[in-house]
C-alpha cells in the first residue's frame, strides 16, 4: 500500500480523497493555490503545498508544480480526483516517468476514451449500441452526405470535448455549413482540437450511466447504473440510483453488456459509461453509448449509498496492485434501496450566475440516511476562480418515494447565508409531480422555467 498520496485537486473531492487515505492509514498531501490557503482540504491533510496563484493554469493545471510538490513531500502516488487533470493522459504519463503511481486509468485508456470517435468505435466493436453517426468530418461535403444518410435532426460534437462546447444541434440542412464551422471553432478554442463528428439527435432522452471497476487484467464489475437526466446546459444537477426507468431484466442486460466491453479493453480503475436512453411507443428500450469518463465521477456517491462500496478506497487499492474482490463486489452491486444526490452550487437560482463570497451562516442537515460531501464552513469565502459546486447532499431511503421525502426534509434543514445558492431550485424541483413520478428527461429543467 502507498505511504503518502498527493491529492491533485481541491474542494469537496479533495476532502473526500483525504478521508479515504486516513481510513487506509495513508498520509495525504494537499496542494492549493493562494486563493485556497484557508480551504478545508488544506486544513485536514497531513501536509500542504502552495503551488501557485488562483488561475487554474498556474496552479491546479500546472503539471511541473504538482510534480515538484509530490517530490518535495516524498509522495509515492497522485490522486487527480475529477476535473482539472483527471483525464489528462500527459499528466498520467509524467507521473509514471517521475516514479509516481497515478491513481486512475492507464494513459492509453485515457487516449482511447478521450477521443469520442475512437471510444464509439471501440464500444460498438464489443457489442455496445451507439447512435448512427460518423467519424471525424473533414469536409462540408462529407457532412451533407452524412445528414442525407442519418436524417435530420443531427448533433455536431467535438471529438475531444465535453460540457457542451463544440456541440450544435442542426434541424435544417441550410444551417449545417455554418453550424459545422462554429462547432469546429469552439472545439479548437476549448480543447485545442477542431475535430467534429455527427450523430443522430435524440430529443429529450433520459441520461443513464453505468459505474464500472476494472483491474487491468480483464476482470470488471459493473456496480449498477445512475440516472442523471436532470441537467442544465449538459451540466448535471440531480443524480439517483438505481434508475427508475429500467426493469430488472433491462438493467441486467445493460450491465452485462457494459462489463463485457470494458473487460475486453482490460480497463484499469473506476470509470463511467454514459448513455442516452429512450423507449419507443411500443415500450422497447434503446440505449446509445455517448462516452466513457475514465475517472471518479461527482455523482459516485449515490452508487456508494446503494451498494456500500467505497469507490475511492477501491480506486486506491487497485492502483496499489491489490487484487479486485470480484465476487464480493458483484454481490454488493445489487442495489439496496434508493439514493438521490443534489448538487448545491454557489449561484443565483434564477440566472445561474456564480455567487462567490463569504458564508456568514451555515447549518447542514443530518439524521438517518443523510450524507453531506462538502468543503465549506461558516466564515469560508467561496472564491470566484473555480467551479460553483460547494456541496453535495445525498440521501438514501428504502425506496424512491422515501428517499424523496428524506431529501425534502434535508433541504428544508440546509441553511447557507451570505451567498446565493440553488437550494430553492432543488426544493421546488422535489415538489413537482413529474419528478415524483419519475417522468424525467434531459429537457426537464427547460420546462421548469
Amino acid at each position: 500500500m502507498f505511504k503518502k498520496i498527493l491529492v491533485a485537486n481541491r474542494g469537496e473531492i479533495a476532502l473526500r480523497i483525504i478521508r479515504a487515505c486516513r481510513e487506509l492509514g495513508i498520509a495525504s498531501v494537499a496542494i492549493h493555490s493562494t486563493a485556497d490557503a484557508d480551504a478545508m482540504h488544506v486544513k485536514v491533510a497531513d501536509e500542504s503545498v502552495c503551488i501557485g496563484p488562483p488561475p487554474s493554469r498556474r496552479s491546479y493545471l500546472h503539471i511541473p508544480a504538482i510534480i515538484s510538490a509530490a517530490e518535495i513531500t516524498s509522495a509515492d502516488a497522485v490522486h487527480p480526483g475529477y476535473g482539472f487533470l483527471s483525464e489528462n493522459a500527459e499528466f498520467a504519463e509524467v507521473c509514471r516517468r517521475a516514479g509516481l503511481t497515478f491513481i486512475g486509468p492507464l494513459p492509453e485508456h485515457m487516449h482511447l476514451m478521450g477521443d469520442k470517435v475512437q471510444a464509439r468505435t471501440t464500444m460498438a466493436t464489443h457489442g455496445v449500441p451507439v447512435l448512427p453517426g460518423t467519424g471525424i468530418i473533414k469536409t462540408d461535403e462529407e457532412a451533407f452526405a452524412a445528414v442525407d444518410r442519418i436524417g435530420l435532426p443531427v448533433i455536431l460534437k467535438a471529438t475531444a470535448g465535453g460540457g457542451g462546447r463544440g456541440m450544435k444541434i442542426v434541424h435544417e440542412k441550410s444551417r449545417l455549413r455554418d453550424q459545422l464551422h462554429t462547432a469546429r471553432a469552439e472545439a479548437q478554442a476549448g480543447f485545442g482540437n477542431p475535430g467534429v463528428f455527427i450523430e443522430r439527435f435524440v430529443d429529450a432522452p433520459r441520461h443513464i450511466e453505468v459505474q464500472v471497476i476494472g483491474d487491468g487484467k480483464g476482470r470488471v464489475v459493473a456496480l449498477g447504473e445512475r440516472e442523471c437526466s436532470i441537467q442544465r446546459r449538459h451540466q448535471k444537477l440531480v443524480e439517483e440510483a438505481p434508475s427508475p426507468a429500467l426493469s430488472p431484466d433491462e438493467r441486467a442486460q445493460l450491465l452485462d453488456r457494459v462489463a463485457h466491453a470494458v473487460a475486453a479493453v482490460k480497463y484499469l480503475s473506476v470509470g463511467t459509461l454514459e448513455f442516452l436512453f429512450e423507449r419507443t411507443p411500443d415500450g422497447k428500450p434503446h440505449f446509445y453509448f455517448m462516452e466513457m469518463n475514465p475517472r471518479i465521477q461527482v455523482e459516485h456517491t449515490v452508487t456508494e449509498m446503494v451498494t456500500g462500496v467505497d469507490l475511492v478506497r477501491e480506486q486506491i487499492r487497485i492502483a496499489a496492485g491489490i487484487p479486485l474482490d470480484v465476487d464480493g463486489l458483484r454481490e454488493k452491486s445489487k442495489a439496496r434501496g434508493h439514493a438521490i444526490e443534489v448538487r448545491i452550487n454557489a449561484e443565483d437560482p434564477k440566472t445561474f450566475a456564480p455567487s462567490p463570497g463569504a458564508i456568514t451562516a451555515l447549518h447542514m442537515p443530518g439524521g438517518p440516511g443523510v450524507r453531506i460531501d462538502s468543503h465549506i464552513y461558516q466564515g469560508y469565502v467561496v472564491p470566484p476562480h473555480y467551479d460553483s459546486l460547494i456541496a453535495k447532499l445525498i440521501v438514501h431511503g428504502e425506496d424512491r418515494l422515501s428517499a424523496i421525502a428524506r431529501l425534502r426534509r434535508a433541504l428544508d434543514e440546509f441553511i447557507i447565508e451570505g451567498i446565493k445558492t440553488n437550494l430553492d431550485f432543488h426544493k421546488r424541483l422535489t415538489q413537482m409531480d413529474d419528478f415524483v413520478r419519475a417522468k424525467l428527461d434531459t429537457r426537464f429543467v427547460e420546462r421548469m422555467h
